[in-house]
């Protein structure tokens, strides 16, 4: 393993979205993540391989049924040698299994406990069920993304990932950090809704200046401008523009074959219609291959837009190693990048309870302390979990 977080141990209490993604992350960076898998499988809509769950990567496992008291103690001494603790039950979950953070820290006063939820641990939501589509909503991100007529989900990266899983990765390495001085752990409450408001933050600002409109399709980033946009080309795919500063909207309209003195004022708003139908008419006159030769490396701000399955093949891509195979599965790479300490996959992720002996080795218990887990119930492989390769 290696990373900037090597020699961190963090217990993750298995669950979906934020919380994996979270583990990730930290997993990534060189933390040590070891993860408490269920006894039986769920309704989470994991992958029937574990190697097709990337956000499970690089972590070792063991499977413990949490509403047994022998169970709860396995974790609990577990977490008296962690530095952090990841969950993502509801309010109150942890505390009625005998893992809340009261008691947690009780073992381990150094304890970082992060814990992430929609709505966050109190307030009137708080209990209530939800998914990042409601918790964006709430927001006002999902308001302020799609079409005029209608909102459109942005997949679920907005709550779940940037505004959840994000976030509590940046607030558990913060604690961290602090623990290092005071000696004293903390809880983070980590809520996906305030995760995406703070992603929201330039927009409310711009709203308070009266630069943005509380609608959709008329400001200049989220779909208005012409000039910011997407465009169809000849043969029925999308490049991206995103020229907005005036050097860049005057390359635009030369390698458009456009001349400024025929079209309407780059923000002359009312004009908008005109200007769009003028590079929609531009743009399809040639193949997306074609724009990129003309395009892109330029000043333009210009980008094919590729899909899901073109993008670890594109040269530049390619060129920065963004993507990596772990187990024969393409996925990104970890990010960001550290010049002395890089962040690296060091194995794909574990089935139920592989790596977990290892594991619990490595985190300090002895033959007869790794033996009792098992007698209490914890179910773990005995042999290492085999290493991925090179990130």
């Amino acid at each position: 393993m290696s990373g900037p977080l090597v020699g961190v141990k963090v217990l993750e209490l298995a669950g979906i979205g934020p919380g994996p993604f979270c583990g990730m992350l930290l997993a990534d960076m060189g933390a040590d993540v070891l993860r408490v898998d269920r006894l039986q499988d769920s309704d989470l809509g994991l992958p029937v391989e574990p190697k097709y769950d990337i956000m499970a990567r690089g972590r070792r496992s063991i499977a413990l049924d949490l509403k047994q008291s022998a169970s709860v103690n396995v974790v609990l001494g577990l977490a008296a040698k962690a530095d952090a603790l990841i969950e993502g039950f509801r309010p109150g979950v942890t505390e009625r299994l005998g893992l809340g953070p009261e008691a947690c820290l009780a073992c381990n006063p150094r304890l970082v406990y992060g814990r992430i939820t929609g709505w966050g641990q109190d307030g009137p939501l708080a209990q209530a069920a939800g998914h990042d589509i409601n918790y964006i909503a709430l927001s006002g991100a999902l308001h302020a993304i799609g079409r005029k007529d209608a909102p459109i989900p942005p997949l679920n990266l907005v709550g779940d990932f940037g505004g959840g899983g994000m976030v509590l990765a940046f607030g558990v390495a913060c604690a961290l950090f602090e623990a290092r001085a005071s000696g004293k752990g903390q809880v983070i409450d980590a809520a996906m809704t305030e995760g995406a408001l703070s992603l929201m933050a330039i927009f409310f600002g711009r709203m308070a200046a009266g630069i943005w409109r509380d609608e959709r399709e008329v400001n200049a980033l989220d779909g208005g401008a012409p000039w910011y946009g997407v465009y169809a080309t000849a043969d029925g795919k999308h490049v991206a523009v995103g020229s907005i500063e005036g050097r860049f909207y005057a390359e635009l309209l030369a390698r458009l074959g456009l001349e400024a003195s025929t079209l309407p004022g780059q923000h002359d708003e009312k004009r908008w219609p005109e200007l769009r139908a003028a590079f929609t008419a531009a743009f399809k006159a040639k193949t997306r291959d074609e724009w990129c030769r003309l395009m892109e490396g330029s000043d333009v701000c210009f980008a094919p837009v590729l899909s899901m399955t073109e993008a670890p093949h594109h040269p530049h891509n390619r060129a920065r190693e963004a993507f990596v195979e772990i187990d024969g599965v393409i996925q990104p790479a970890p990010a960001p990048r550290f010049s002395r300490t890089p962040g690296s996959v060091a194995r794909g992720a574990p089935a139920r309870g592989q790596g977990g002996a290892e594991a619990l080795t490595d985190w300090g218990f002895n033959a007869s302390e790794i033996a009792a887990f098992r007698t209490a119930g914890a179910i773990f492989d005995t042999g290492p979990q085999k290493a991925s390769g090179p990130a």
